[in-house]
């Protein structure tokens, strides 16, 4: 029971007070790049949640049933990005087949899911705070739907400003990293409600 309770706490915390994009600024290239619009970043958003939750189970298996018992923890790094690649192969053949649209608007972001540094930090993350199973693939689901409540918040945003007027010297990435700054600060607000030890 306090296991459970305690995966979904660290779950609901991963999308709100510890969201892993507007807390801990992983996966920021992808971010700024793909948020032009709401489709484009809900497509890549559900690659990243069905890429962070099936890895972050799959990692821990690798790590805590593989390297460990072979004492070979240095080797982590290498295992979490053959797992995240794999994954991304998959997910990218799927997009493919099922939405070709999808598949053109992602572009070359949809391979670089394999080094978004946001999946190798939930993988990481997950072993620095010793994780038990069902709270790593928890951190991972709650890690990635974060990461896409962020990037379709910011494609809806600017997607709407598309018209506005913009002062010239802020047009294009500086505007975007104004309005991310101030999307981190409203997550911040969320701060003290749930807290990951």
């Amino acid at each position: 029971m306090e296991i459970g309770l305690s995966a979904y706490i660290i779950f609901f915390a991963a999308i709100f007070t510890n969201n892993i994009l507007l807390t801990n600024f992983l996966g920021m290239c992808s971010f700024l790049a793909v948020s032009r619009e709401v489709k484009s970043s809900l497509g890549l958003g559900f690659a990243v949640i069905f890429v962070m939750t099936c890895t972050s189970g799959l990692n821990y298996l690798v790590y805590h049933h593989l390297l460990v018992p072979l004492s070979l923890e240095h080797f982590r790094y290498i295992a979490f990005i053959i797992v995240i690649a794999a994954f991304v192969q998959l997910v990218e053949m799927v997009i493919e087949r099922s939405s070709p649209v999808l598949y053109v608007i992602l572009g070359i972001f949809l391979p670089l899911i394999t080094v978004n540094c946001a999946i190798l930090g939930v993988a990481l993350f997950m072993i620095i705070r010793d994780y038990t199973f069902l709270q790593s693939v928890a951190y991972g689901a709650g890690g990635g739907i974060g990461w896409t409540l962020a990037i379709v918040a910011m494609g809806g945003i600017r997607q709407k400003m598309k018209g506005a007027r913009v002062p010239k010297p802020l047009e294009g990435p500086g505007i975007t990293l104004i309005i991310a700054g101030l999307m981190a600060l409203a997550f911040i607000g969320f701060t003290g409600m749930i807290q990951i030890q």
